[in-house]
C-alpha cells in the first residue's frame, strides 16, 4: 500500500519529490475527471438526439464589453458541476463521518476535521447532489434527464475512489478474514490484507505498522462491483425510459451494493428495534426503497410502448 504516491516514486525510481501527493486525493481527482468527461459526452449525445434542452452560456464579449449568449449543450455546465461535486462531496462526506463518530469528534474536534482520512460516501452524495440539482435547475435543464446522464458515471467514480481508499489504507476495510474459507483459486491478497503501510498507523517514531490481523480488502470488492454496475447502467442508458428512470436504477444498485458489503465491513453500529445496524445500512435501505418507487413511477406505460411500436411499423 502507498498512502502517499511520493513514497511510491521514491521507492521505485529513487525520486524524492519536493511535495506530497496522497493516493486517496489523487484517485479522487482521477474519479472526478473521468466521471465529468464521460457525463459530458453523454449529455452531448442526449442533446444531439433532442432528449435534453440547450442552455444559455456566455459567448465572446461583443462591442463595448457587452456579454452575448449562445445556445449550447448542457455539457457546458460540467465545469461548474464538477466544482460543486468536489466541494460538496468532501464537505458532506466529512460531516456524515463526524456524525458516525461523535464521541471521537468531541474528544478531538480539530483532528477529526482536518485528518486526511475519514469520509462517508453517502454524505458526499447527499450534499453534492442537492447542490448540483439546484444549479442544474437554475440553468433551466430538465433534472430527470441530467441525472440519467450522470448516473453511470457516479458508480464508476465511486469505484475509482475506493482504489484510493485501498492504496491509502484509510480504515475502509473489512472485518478479520477467515482464511480457512478462502477458495483455493483465489489469491490471498484478494481475501486477506494486513495493509502494512496504512495511513492510520503512521507515526514519526515508528513509521507504518501493519494491522495485527488480516482483513477483507473490501475496497477491491467495491471497485469490481462498481465496474460491473457501470457496465449495466451504460448499456441501458439508451433504454426508452422516462426521465429519471436510469438514476432510479442507480439508486437501487448503489444501495444494494453497499448494503451487502456492510456485512463484512468495519463500521460503527447502533440499535434500531432491537437490531444492530450501521448508518450505511440504514441509508442504503432508504436509497433502495426510494429507487424502487421511482423506478415504478418512471417505468414506460404499456400504452406508450404499444404506441411506439405502432408508429414504427
Amino acid at each position: 500500500m502507498y498512502p502517499r504516491l511520493t513514497d511510491f516514486f521514491e521507492g521505485l525510481f529513487g525520486v524524492d519529490l519536493p511535495f506530497t501527493i496522497y493516493s486517496f486525493g489523487a484517485m479522487v481527482a482521477v474519479a472526478v475527471l473521468t466521471a465529468a468527461w464521460i457525463a459530458a459526452r453523454e449529455l452531448d449525445r442526449m442533446h444531439g438526439a433532442g432528449l435534453i434542452s440547450s442552455v444559455r452560456v456566455p459567448a465572446e464579449s461583443g462591442k463595448k464589453g457587452k456579454t452575448t449568449y449562445k445556445e449550447a449543450s448542457p455539457s457546458a455546465l460540467m465545469g461548474a458541476v464538477t466544482v460543486i461535486a468536489v466541494v460538496g462531496g468532501f464537505a458532506g462526506a466529512r460531516l456524515f463521518h463526524i456524525l458516525e463518530n461523535l464521541d471521537r469528534f468531541f474528544a478531538d474536534p480539530f483532528g477529526m476535521l482536518f485528518t486526511t482520512g475519514g469520509f462517508t460516501f453517502y454524505g458526499g452524495l447527499v450534499v453534492a447532489g442537492v447542490g448540483i440539482a439546484y444549479y442544474v435547475r437554475s440553468n433551466g435543464v430538465e433534472l430527470g434527464r441530467f441525472i440519467d446522464a450522470v448516473a453511470p458515471t457516479l458508480i464508476l467514480a465511486y469505484g475509482i475512489g475506493r482504489i484510493g481508499c485501498h492504496l491509502a489504507g484509510d480504515g475502509d476495510w473489512g472485518i478479520v478474514s477467515n482464511l480457512d474459507a478462502k477458495p483455493g483459486w483465489l489469491p490471498t491478497w484478494l481475501w486477506a490484507e494486513t495493509y502494512p503501510r496504512n495511513i492510520l498507523s503512521w507515526t514519526e517514531q515508528g513509521g507504518y505498522q501493519p494491522l495485527p490481523e488480516a482483513v477483507y480488502p473490501t475496497p477491491l470488492y467495491e471497485f469490481a462491483a462498481a465496474l460491473l454496475l457501470f457496465a449495466v447502467l451504460w448499456r441501458l442508458r439508451k433504454h426508452a425510459h422516462k426521465p429519471g428512470w436510469l438514476f432510479s436504477l442507480y439508486l437501487v444498485f448503489v444501495g444494494l451494493e453497499r448494503f451487502f458489503i456492510e456485512k463484512i465491513r468495519v463500521n460503527n453500529e447502533f440499535e434500531i428495534l432491537g437490531t444492530m445496524v450501521t448508518q450505511a445500512e440504514v441509508i442504503s435501505t432508504l436509497l433502495m426503497t426510494v429507487g424502487a418507487v421511482a423506478l415504478y413511477l418512471t417505468w414506460p406505460k404499456p400504452e406508450s410502448a404499444s404506441s411506439a411500436t405502432a408508429s414504427s411499423t
